[in-house]
């Protein structure tokens, strides 16, 4: 069940909203215990066997926090175990098979598990690890309650495509979040943006994207199509996603971080990563980089802990050659601007060569194989040798979309700023009317709805 389906809109967050806010029970008790158990039916509605998996990692994290607290013996073993338990977890559903898999073309042949990846897996071991490490490190308290860890892993907002929720950026929300009709009023239309952003704009990129990642006879100009589409669409359906997450936190009282900040303005890669995914790369910057010594440290150590952290984000994504080869990518680049200051010598260019790396390095993300990234590539760069039909016929058939995407990355609040404040509240009201009807629309209407957080 996606966030911009029929059955979720109409069903399951309609009858959550009259359930949480019944007039009955309003204890906070009570409220946690039915999101708790709404989120758990939710990842049990798509992934009925692995829901226990989710209550696994619930319950071992519980345990395992509540031994990793301030003056509890042996705490520094309860964390070791909690991220040990939780990589293993992790290792065996994403990437066990990917490793017999590689060690066969060795010539070690080891049975392939083929097991299917458990939607959201890495979103909610992260978000399990954050807990046993924030009560480790102090920042928070243990959580006597499971039900109390349960929500804050499971909640379903942000549990299959994240943001990924920091343990410290919500712990005292869980008991002591005041719901206001201010916040549910944001919520909403928060909620309907981030809808209109997959419905509309990544939706009908995917559409283009899908067709030249498909086609094994690409022209230059299809290629480049292609690329620009998935471009938007990965960014549309992400942010999007992350939109959605934040609007519906917002109704039920919680308040998320943002996740994305116009990463397509960035000035550098090093920029753009402050402005991309910003939960993962915070994630990896506060427990891996920062831990491994971060940047005080030696240049050849740096670039070590560098090489670490970009590994780790490209195989975070996915178990193939193409995440790991991107991940090694973003490394050079930003080892390249770290020493080389390559973004300050191309001045005003800069903005271009970072738009060119990141577009680049997507196509390597969304190819099947390093392969069919090599053969991309060159359609890219050397013509190709399709036709031009391709090119105009989605050219042609989705201009409006491409136009409102690129127009859509652009900082058009500043222009919004400018308009009278009574003048903006009618325009936004009418705005976001128009919008949810308009949404509402694609949602009953198209059957095309792909979910791309199959890796994840």
């Amino acid at each position: 069940m996606i966030f911009s389906s029929a059955e979720f809109l109409f069903l399951f967050l309609a009858c959550t909203l009259l359930g949480y806010y019944n007039p009955f029970f309003r204890g906070r008790r009570f409220r946690n215990v039915f999101l708790l158990l709404v989120s758990l039916f939710f990842y049990a509605w798509g992934e009925p066997k692995y829901v226990v998996l989710l209550l696994a990692s619930i319950t071992v994290n519980w345990l395992l926090g509540g031994m990793a607290g301030e003056g509890r013996p042996h705490r520094k073993a309860a964390l070791v175990t909690a991220v040990v338990y939780n990589l293993a977890v992790l290792f065996v559903f994403k990437y066990l098979g990917f490793l017999c898999r590689n060690l066969a073309l060795a010539g070690l042949h080891l049975p392939d598990p083929e097991l299917r990846l458990p939607i959201g897996i890495s979103f909610y071991t992260f978000q399990a690890m954050s807990y046993v490490i924030d009560v480790y490190r102090g920042k928070s308290p243990a959580q006597k309650n499971i039900l109390d860890v349960g929500l804050y892993v499971a909640f379903f907002p942000q549990l299959i495509a994240g943001p990924i929720v920091r343990y410290e950026t919500v712990d005292q929300e869980i008991h002591g979040r005041k719901e206001t009709w201010a916040d549910f009023c944001e919520g909403v239309p928060r909620f309907i943006i981030g809808l209109g952003k997959k419905c509309i704009l990544a939706n009908n990129m995917a559409i283009i994207a899908d067709r030249a990642f498909a086609s094994g006879n690409l022209s230059a100009a299809m290629a480049w199509l292609g690329a620009l589409a998935y471009a938007l669409q990965i960014y549309f359906d992400f942010s999007g996603y992350s939109d959605m997450a934040i609007g519906m936190g917002r109704m039920f009282g919680f308040h998320f971080l943002e996740n994305f900040n116009r990463p397509y303005l960035a000035a550098s890669v090093t920029d753009f990563w402050r402005r991309w995914h910003i939960s993962l790369s915070t994630w990896f910057r506060d427990y891996v980089y920062i831990p491994l010594g971060g940047n005080r440290v030696s240049p050849a150590r740096h670039g070590l802990n560098l090489l670490a952290v970009w590994l780790l984000t490209g195989i975070w994504h996915g178990a193939n050659w193409t995440f790991v080869f991107w991940g090694l990518g973003y490394f050079l680049l930003l080892m390249a601007e770290k020493y080389g200051h390559i973004e300050r010598k191309l001045g005003p260019l800069r903005r271009v060569y970072t738009l060119l790396a990141v577009l680049l390095l997507w196509v390597l993300f969304r190819a099947d194989s390093l392969g069919h990234a090599g053969r991309y590539f060159a359609a890219m760069f050397t013509g190709g040798r399709g036709k031009s039909d391709d090119f105009l016929y989605y050219f042609s058939n989705m201009k409006a979309y491409l136009a409102a995407a690129v127009v859509c990355c652009l900082p058009v609040d500043r222009l919004w700023r400018r308009v009278g404040e009574t003048q903006r509240a009618w325009l936004a009201a009418v705005g976001e009317i128009v919008l949810m009807l308009l949404v509402l629309t694609y949602v009953v209407s198209s059957s095309y709805n792909p979910f791309i957080y199959s890796n994840f």
